[in-house]
């Protein structure tokens, strides 16, 4: 994988996110899935399209990985407890497809299948980049195991936050988990594996620049669910 810097986002500030919410009808039935290195600021932004689309009265089933089943959630203690050592990076890559598979027949399909858009902190990229890119793992490797994992769900979309290995450090709780506390070579291999993902796949990628306050970065979200809402691709059977 290439270490070269990524070409830096455009300066320009976003116009303000509008009031008018309309748009998120468009992603009745479809997955989003919000990715970035830790320390990028996801968390906050999904917190706000979860209150945006409730204010829009838009179904919504929102999900976390590792977690949000009851065997998810114990999975989840393992790989992030910092107890936890001598773990290879191939036993850890298929614990965390082992609760994507619970999460994807428990909580993602049946949400889909009642229309509701379904929101998901990391999935599959996550997978790619932590695993993959920074964890040595073919990406060939862990594409087989997802596609039976996640029976071949695909998010409709993939929000990126993109924020440089420094700045993203500074926003860390001191009291890291496992992945967290990987280094900083592993977490600027992992930003770079998103990248990379990112660069290949435009049409199911959006990059948004999350070095910025998070107010600028909540335009940027908004104003790309926007203009991407008219070119969505039609779902295939779930």
């Amino acid at each position: 994988m290439s270490s070269a810097s990524p070409t830096p986002p455009m300066p320009h500030t976003p116009a303000p996110a509008s009031n008018d919410a309309s748009f998120l009808s468009a992603y009745r039935g479809r997955f989003l899935v919000f990715e970035g290195p830790d320390g990028s600021g996801k968390s906050t932004q999904f917190r706000r399209l979860l209150e945006l689309c409730d204010a829009a009265k838009v179904p919504v089933s929102h999900v976390r990985e590792p977690g949000g089943t009851v065997t998810g959630e114990r999975i989840r203690e393992v790989l992030l407890d910092r107890a936890t050592t001598g773990m290879t990076v191939r036993c850890e890559m298929l614990l965390y497809m082992a609760s994507r598979a619970e999460l994807v027949e428990q909580k993602i399909l049946p949400a889909l299948q009642r229309g509701e858009l379904v929101l998901a902190d990391r999935f599959v990229a996550s997978t790619l980049a932590y695993q993959g890119a920074a964890g040595g793992l073919p990406g060939a490797d862990i594409a087989a195991v997802a596609r039976v994992a996640t029976r071949g769900l695909m998010p409709d979309l993939v929000l990126l936050f993109d924020i440089d290995q420094r700045s993203a450090a500074k926003r860390l709780s001191p009291l890291l988990d496992r992945m967290e506390a990987k280094g900083a070579a592993f977490h600027e291999r992992v930003r770079q594996g998103y990248l990379e993902q990112a660069k290949s796949d435009p049409r199911h990628y959006a990059v948004i620049d999350a070095t910025q306050g998070e107010q600028h970065v909540w335009a940027q979200l908004v104003n790309t669910l926007r203009m991407r809402a008219p070119g969505l691709e039609p779902r295939r059977g779930v």
